[in-house]
């Protein structure tokens, strides 16, 4: 059984303990043997981060130093380009081969707006897309909401977390994972108005944060 490498891609900015939990939990359920991180570098989904992409994944790597299965891809960071995610899986498919598991993880509230992606129906042929959705979340009411072309992938590609390792790509899981309540909006106001963000993070991405004079303003 060749058991699966979770892809968790995101702006970071900055990274903080409610991305690396909900990591760690997908790890576990999933039967994961590493998760790679990967910070965007121009992501077309929403404004410019505040810091550099070079700062955002300097962050991430104090962040997951102490995790051996938590890996950094920093291969967004040195793309010229816009970032798409099917772009990024194409490559990770090429250089680990078309049978190695690939699960794609992301939240629930995104996963809901997964049809807004580019070409996002080519991300299933790639990958499997693992939900990690806090309880309560009743993702099978909220799907209804959600355009016909999502509603059909998500009602014929509904699988369990065991059966990830059984293909290479194509399935949905959905995980039960309590959400720790912390933003990175939050964590660049508390800095932007001298508050603490003692426990919102790493120390280590603190003291990077403090040191390099970031997110001084909202």
């Amino acid at each position: 059984m060749n058991r699966p490498i979770g892809i968790f891609g995101g702006t970071f900015d900055p990274i903080h303990f409610g991305h690396l939990r909900l990591a760690e939990e997908m790890l576990e359920l999933a039967n994961l043997q590493q998760i790679r991180f990967i910070p965007t570098g121009t992501p077309p989904h929403r404004g410019a981060p505040q810091v550099t992409a070079v700062q955002r994944s300097a962050m991430v790597g104090l962040a997951i130093a102490d995790q051996p299965k938590f890996v950094l891809d920093e291969r967004e960071v040195r793309r010229a380009h816009m970032c798409y995610t099917v772009d990024t899986l194409r490559e990770l498919r090429q250089e680990l081969g078309d049978a190695q598991p690939l699960c794609l993880l992301m939240g629930g509230d995104a996963f809901l707006q997964l049809h807004t992606w580019y070409q996002w129906e080519e991300l299933f042929e790639l990958a499997h897309i693992v939900v990690g959705c806090r309880p309560g979340f009743a993702i099978e009411e909220r799907i209804h909401t959600a355009p016909m072309a999502l509603q059909l992938q998500h009602q014929h590609r509904r699988c369990t977390a065991e059966a990830l390792s059984h293909r290479a790509a194509g399935g949905i899981a959905v995980l039960a994972i309590p959400k720790l309540e912390i933003s990175a909006t939050d964590v660049r106001a508390r800095v932007a108005e001298q508050r603490t963000i003692r426990y919102l993070l790493p120390k280590a991405v603190a003291d990077y944060i403090y040191q390099h004079h970031l997110y001084l303003t909202c």
